[in-house]
């Protein structure tokens, strides 16, 4: 089997990205049409999300049979379900489902892959502004082609730290709302978008200086952690009260990306304080 070339991986990564967005222009303005489907509390998912993850899923099929597929809506028809696969996609049709539904342009395609040795490539199209994050691993980051690299803020009282709610587990909502107090003390200002992924690209591109969140899949954060790691970020696992599950977890887990100049300043503010994540695939 001839090793395929990460250049290879984002030439794919790309297009499926581009693949799925298009469905999501396509169906913008008939939300008030769809059949939202509640996964969990606040958690849905619509014929979009299906139809984006079909259209990637076809996509990397056609190109890579032998390949694995980690996807957020678990339709894996056509695609290895073999995790000892050279190659695992890490996937999110639509990141930002809720935020599609009403309409707020913030939401997103991210496709990750990853080896034995852990993420290789990762892309993150904004479908609603066609912003391209990509990244491959040793290449560096770019965003719509050219390169990126995270803000080199030093003063923790300056830095605007991105969040994300932990909507899905409210029972880590206390420990969550006293680390939002402390975080929001500490610095210039906390924002919320709702889409993780862009969340990460924002810090890659320093938009955001840091960022933190207390339960996220791995379909939310590999690309993005790709990214932000390649443009001279760091992104490790958050431990969070109750959670110890390391690597890619199923049930998800928390996070923090931040850039280094304000890294040991904004990692003391958080629970436990960050940990070491995984390189390779659990």
């Amino acid at each position: 089997m001839a090793e395929v070339g990460n250049e290879d991986l984002l030439r794919v990564a790309r297009s499926a990205a581009e693949a799925a967005a298009d469905v999501h222009r396509a169906a913008a303005g008939s939300q008030d049409r769809m059949v939202w489907q509640e996964k969990g509390r606040s958690d849905f998912v619509t014929e979009v999300d299906l139809e984006a993850e079909k259209r990637i899923l076809e996509m990397i099929a056609a190109h890579y049979p032998e390949h694995a597929v980690m996807a957020e809506e678990g339709s894996g028809d056509g695609v290895s379900q073999d995790f000892t696969a050279p190659v695992r996609w890490i996937i999110d049709p639509l990141d930002g489902t809720t935020n599609w539904l009403h309409g707020y342009p913030e939401y997103a395609v991210s496709i990750a892959a990853e080896d034995s040795e852990g993420l290789r490539i990762g892309v993150v199209l904004n479908s609603a502004t066609g912003e391209c994050f990509e990244a491959s691993r040793g290449d560096g980051a770019k965003r719509d082609g050219a390169p990126i690299r995270v803000s080199n803020l030093s003063d923790i009282a300056l830095a605007l730290v991105g969040t994300g709610f932990p909507f899905k587990r409210l029972d880590l909502l206390p420990a969550y709302l006293e680390t939002f107090s402390t975080v929001l003390r500490a610095t210039a200002g906390i924002r919320r978008a709702g889409a993780a992924a862009l969340d990460l690209c924002d810090v890659a591109c320093g938009r955001l200086d840091a960022f933190f969140e207390f339960h996220l899949m791995p379909w939310d954060v590999a690309a993005g952690a790709l990214i932000v790691r390649e443009a001279g970020g760091r992104f490790e696992q958050l431990p969070v009260p109750g959670e110890t599950r390391p690597g890619w977890d199923p049930a998800g887990g928390g996070f923090m990306a931040g850039g280094p100049a304000v890294w040991e300043a904004f990692r003391a503010l958080l629970p436990g304080h960050a940990r070491s994540t995984w390189e390779a695939r659990a």
